[in-house]
């Protein structure tokens, strides 16, 4: 499978909320980040993805492109989905650009509008300090604790089978 035919597959997966399907196209070492989870590691990475899945009762992902380069792939993608803490509706733009390393995704950098983000999602605090590192700070730690209790309840659940 090309670096292309692995992002686009990550991303039909994605669209059927498929966490599995995503996160075979990982690499055992991969590292992920965005503005909202920050920085994870390969299993993290894994427990984000599952709940983002199981949770987003109406995402609909979109790959909108691809762009190609020596080394890695830039895609543009859009997501739409209720944001679960506020009710509300978000469009979200993103920017992810991929690194490989055999044949797996080893990195994913994803980019986004923030304050637009934080205006659709928590209306007018978002509006009016979305762009303050306050904001984000509470949105990632909201993130964090979040992934911490998903993963906890995960291993508990497995734990007990």
């Amino acid at each position: 499978m090309t670096n292309e035919e692995t992002v686009r597959d990550f991303f039909a997966a994605f669209a059927r909320r498929d966490y599995a399907g995503m996160t075979q196209h990982y690499h055992a070492d991969a590292v992920f980040e965005d503005p909202v989870f920050g920085k994870l590691l390969s299993k993290q990475i894994e427990v984000m993805w599952k709940m983002l899945c199981l949770r987003g009762h109406d995402l609909q992902i979109e790959l909108k492109s691809c762009d190609i380069q020596a080394d890695s792939i830039t895609a543009q993608w859009e997501a739409r989905y209720t944001f679960s803490k506020t009710g509300r509706f978000v469009i979200n733009r993103v920017r992810s650009v991929f690194t490989f390393r055999d044949g797996k995704i080893a990195t994913q950098s994803d980019s986004f509008d923030f304050w637009k983000w934080s205006r659709q999602a928590l209306g007018f605090s978002g509006q009016a300090l979305g762009w303050t590192p306050l904001v984000r700070n509470a949105v990632r730690g909201e993130a964090k604790r979040s992934l911490l209790s998903y993963e906890k309840q995960a291993d508990e659940t497995s734990a007990g089978a």
